[in-house]
């Protein structure tokens, strides 16, 4: 980022970039940006109106006027001071209600949305995770991105709205002569109007011009290393509760408190000794300051203006209030709107991020068949000479793959880590394409099939499956709506029969409490029958499990193991195991090795060829528990 912040991009670039995010924001939610417009031109304005009462007011009683008139004013000051008052707190309510509830999660949404709309095969890229994640870390350290174009549209309306109101109350000023007789008449001459003017333009530009190169230091300083580490040590180390059990038995506390005070010193961090610490107290604070003293040098000149416009009679001393006033909010506004741009442009160096991401193209090709409603299930899949590399790299995680899936049988896949299992897998799921052969399903391409519709016809349970925050009857059926008589049944299926038993709320009791207070920790085992539960409820074709029993103890697993023809009926299922003794009941064992299908066959047959890889990894396995056999079998890797 600090190489491309060297070349900052133009001002149109920035620009169109910028008029890029607004629309974002109008589409995905433009009454957030209704709510800070009409609150900040309210909070702009409302100093204005008591400020002209206020002045009519001194006027009043400075002249001697009449009593009448005095009342009159300060009525008028009182109510119009009232009437902002309230002005001001229904649109702060209306704004702060919309930046609370809406703010984050239209971002979140239009990220997710974006993340949820791309192909698998580009979320799952590194390449595009790193940007994802420089895109967080901008705006967890710096609000920067859509983010801050939202603060920058809420400050420049302000802004605007207080040169209105500025121009409204202070042009008389100018247009007020002081009487021809006066010894001050020489105020009235255009080249003292023009001076002031140039005065006011200046101290503008000289203020706005500090206050931007002091903005830049912090825009350019790249803080997201030192931020995350602090989010980490801070929040994550600490605060997530599956860590605490280590950071107590090993006092790791102490690890953090002192990587956190190192972190203090460091360059990337926001101490002292950072880079931008020793900028706060030279470059970046003294134009900061510089910055605030041009403005109360103009106030200053404002002042001696108008105080000697009032004595030489142009107009009466209240007046001055006003003037002050209104000429000092004209020259925030200004100011604050030279700020804006000036953020603007800054800001466009991280919206480039952002739309880097959002303008990631889908490649995969959709297709536009439908997959056939059949009630007998007789789909057929074949991988027929299929060769895969992940993207950005040299090797091949399968190759020269051809097998067929007979319909209604089981399929067991194993092998080491790294064998190929998983790539397999996301290949059936279609999470990819081949990068060499093809995938058939009933004798057609899969890739011309409609995507939507092909992944209808898998049931899945990864290895790292998630669970929500959510009721139980709501995981299992992955949707708010469901049928609770087949969740309740699918849960018993599953072998979560008793457990949902003593469950307070039945379906309804929510996973976890995260949200809940009465929400329930359930363990890994229980977790894994949930999510079989989920395949169960969606009733397809193809039922994929990877690693379906890990969590569970022997007895659980044991019981899976014995109704698993029962859970999956007619269906087609792929399991992938480590345990190969849990392979037996499967009709077919596939045996990957470095991205090659080995050997297929049944578990006997297997073991029976000797020096095959199956009857390596079975003995591998059986040496845990051959003195021992009622022991289950460990894992080999």
């Amino acid at each position: 980022m600090s190489k491309q912040k060297n070349e900052r991009l133009s001002f149109k670039t920035a620009m169109a970039y910028s008029r890029r995010g607004f629309a974002i924001w109008w589409k995905a939610e433009p009454e957030i940006l209704i709510a800070a417009a009409v609150q900040r031109a309210v909070e702009a304005l409302s100093p204005f109106l008591p400020l002209y009462f206020t002045a009519r007011l001194v006027n009043a009683i400075a002249g001697g006027g009449e009593a009448g008139r005095v009342w009159t004013m300060l009525a008028a000051l009182l109510a119009s001071t009232a009437a902002m008052g309230i002005l001001r707190a229904a649109a702060r309510c209306w704004d702060e209600t919309m930046r609370r509830t809406h703010q984050w999660p239209t971002w979140n949404r239009v990220f997710f949305d974006k993340l949820l709309a791309m192909d698998f095969c580009d979320v799952d890229d590194p390449e595009n995770q790193t940007l994802y994640t420089r895109i967080l870390q901008a705006r967890q350290w710096g609000g920067w991105g859509l983010n801050k174009l939202y603060i920058i549209f809420s400050d420049a309306v302000g802004a605007v709205f207080r040169i209105l109101g500025g121009l409204a109350l202070s042009v008389s000023l100018f247009t007020m002569p002081v009487p021809a007789g006066s010894s001050l008449a020489w105020l009235n001459h255009p080249g003292c109007l023009a001076g002031m003017a140039a005065l006011l333009v200046g101290s503008v530009l000289l203020s706005g011009a500090l206050s931007n190169r002091a903005s830049r230091y912090w825009s350019e300083y790249d803080g997201a290393a030192g931020n995350r580490m602090f989010h980490f040590l801070y929040y994550i180390a600490i605060g997530e509760r599956h860590r605490s059990a280590d950071i107590r038995t090993y006092a790791q506390d102490r690890y953090i408190e002192r990587a956190a005070r190192e972190e203090m010193v460091s360059e990337t961090s926001f101490g002292p000794k950072s880079s931008i610490g020793r900028a706060a107290r030279g470059p970046m604070g003294l134009c900061s300051s510089a910055s605030g003293a041009a403005s109360q040098a103009f106030t200053g000149v404002i002042y001696l203006f108008a105080g000697l416009k009032a004595l030489g009679g142009a107009f009466g001393v209240g007046s001055i209030t006003q003037y002050v006033g209104a000429l000092a909010g004209l020259a925030q506004g200004f100011t604050g709107l030279l700020e804006s741009v000036g953020r603007l442009r800054a800001n466009a160096e991280y919206l480039k991020l952002t739309y880097e991401f959002l303008d990631i193209p889908n490649n995969m090709y959709q297709g536009s068949l439908t997959t056939e409603k059949r009630s007998d299930r007789k789909y057929e899949i074949e991988f027929r000479d299929v060769s895969f590399q992940y993207p950005g790299t040299d090797t091949w995680a399968l190759r020269h793959v051809s097998m067929k899936f007979k319909v209604g049988r089981r399929l067991a896949v194993v092998g080491e880590n790294g064998s190929g299992k998983t790539t397999f897998i996301k290949l059936l799921c279609r999470l990819y394409d081949p990068t060499e052969g093809e995938i058939l399903l009933n004798g057609i391409d899969i890739r011309k099939y409609r995507y939507d519709n092909y992944l209808e016809l898998f049931s899945v349970v990864f290895q790292d499956f998630k669970l929500l925050a959510q009721p139980l009857g709501q995981n299992v059926a992955a949707s708010i709506e469901y049928d609770r008589e087949k969740a309740a049944e699918c849960l018993r299926r599953a072998g979560f029969g008793d457990r949902l038993a003593e469950l307070p709320k039945g379906l309804d009791t929510c996973l976890y409490r995260d949200f809940e207070d009465d929400g329930v920790e359930i363990s890994g085992g229980e977790a894994q029958k949930i999510a079989l539960a989920r395949v169960l409820y969606r009733n397809a074709p193809f039922i994929v499990l990877d690693e379906p029993t890990a969590a569970l103890d022997p007895e659980a697993e044991a019981e899976v193991y014995t109704k698993f023809n029962d859970i999956v009926e007619d269906k087609t299922a792929i399991y992938i195991s480590h345990r190969l003794s849990s392979c037996r009941f499967c009709d077919e064992i596939a045996v990957f090795d470095h991205g090659r299908v080995v050997q297929q066959g049944v578990h006997d047959s297997l073991v029976a060829a000797m020096g095959g890889k199956y009857q390596t990894l079975w003995d591998a396995q059986a040496q845990y528990y051959q003195k021992k056999s009622e022991q289950p079998a460990p894992d080999f890797i």
